[in-house]
């Protein structure tokens, strides 16, 4: 196992110098000098950064970036190699994973509240900061998460993202014990969210445009598969869209039973098509959206899929094809979870 240490002088990665259309080349590759570790930072030799849709929304602009020339990648794994002052949770050589929350105020109502996610002054990784498309990152010791030392780099990237926030979104499901979980998309958050379901006895139905997708669902242990817009073979009991097409909000809805619950994981959706009040949302269906996560669901999360053996689907690309993924990533190309390996 490598568990190199050393500072390198320079970070070399990738940034979004003009946010625009995958095809229009929006990634550029950086050099630049690395900085110290500010108060309470890691700096950390990344071993494998996962690559999110979100990462996708802010190079092609669906999300305006919040400075310019930003390094995306918030499904940070790496080894420490610096730490700054007031840091004392992590050693020199310890593996720390970095996540897409970054930094919450503490003291609103949201934090105090036990609902970080929801505070006024969050920052995100590779957003407001720099992330981990690179062969380095500073990540705030109080939002990393210690990660298990024996397990792969690569495989434990998808779960500090992906992983999390397909968690929260099956919380915010409201799943009944033993329930019928519908899932629109089957990518890298909807694959591990939907063992996590299956594992805890629930029915999984998987609608998703993906041959490769569907057939990846079957191995995990879903009862049925079919395209995005088909209806499940049973009432649903609630329903997670992973998939960023408002039109499948509609579909989703219509196939809930009564009482059920639809929760919207993504950060960024497509418009959503009117709803008719008697199809969509009488007999009390509910519809919710996932606002990022706390770092009581990553904590939560990352035992649970220890104890549960989690499988992680991936496909690797060396970070010098960091744009290559991404564009994989909006073709719909990869199965599983894409995963960047620097070096």
């Amino acid at each position: 196992m490598d568990v190199s240490t050393s500072v390198p002088a320079e970070q070399s990665g990738w940034a979004v110098r003009t946010p625009g259309p995958i095809g229009t080349g929006p990634l550029a590759r950086v050099h630049r000098t690395m900085p110290a570790p500010g108060p309470g930072e890691l700096l950390l030799n990344v071993e494998a950064c996962g690559v999110c849709r979100t990462d996708l929304h802010l190079a092609e602009g669906d999300l305006l970036p919040r400075r310019p020339s930003t390094v995306p990648g918030h499904e940070i794994v790496g080894r420490v190699a610096a730490v700054g002052d007031g840091a004392g949770l992590f050693r020199i050589g310890d593996r720390a994973g970095g996540a897409w929350l970054r930094g919450t105020c503490g003291s609103c109502r949201y934090c105090l509240g036990g609902r970080e996610n929801l505070c006024p002054r969050s920052t995100y990784t590779g957003w407001d900061a720099d992330g981990g498309f690179a062969d380095t990152a500073l990540v705030p010791e109080a939002f990393a998460y210690r990660l298990p030392e024996d397990q792969d780099a690569v495989r434990l990237a998808p779960l500090l993202c992906a992983g999390i926030i397909g968690y929260r979104s099956l919380r915010r499901s409201a799943l009944p014990e033993g329930g019928r979980l519908g899932i629109y998309g089957f990518g890298a958050s909807a694959h591990l969210a939907a063992q996590v379901a299956v594992a805890e006895g629930a029915t999984v139905h998987v609608l998703t445009r993906s041959a490769q997708a569907r057939a990846l669902a079957l191995d995990l242990g879903a009862a049925s598969v079919g395209g995005a817009y088909d209806r499940p073979p049973e009432p649903l009991d609630s329903a997670i869209l992973f998939a960023p097409v408002g039109d499948l909000v509609p579909v989703a809805m219509e196939a809930l039973d009564r009482s059920g619950t639809l929760a919207i994981a993504g950060i960024h959706l497509s418009d959503i098509p009117v709803l008719n009040y008697q199809r969509h949302l009488f007999q009390e269906r509910n519809l919710r959206s996932v606002t990022s996560n706390t770092r009581e669901d990553g904590r939560d999360f990352l035992a649970l899929a220890g104890r549960v053996g989690i499988r992680v689907t991936v496909s690797t690309y060396p970070l010098s094809r960091a744009d290559q993924a991404l564009a994989d990533l909006a073709a719909d190309r990869v199965n599983g979870a894409a995963v960047l390996v620097p070096g």
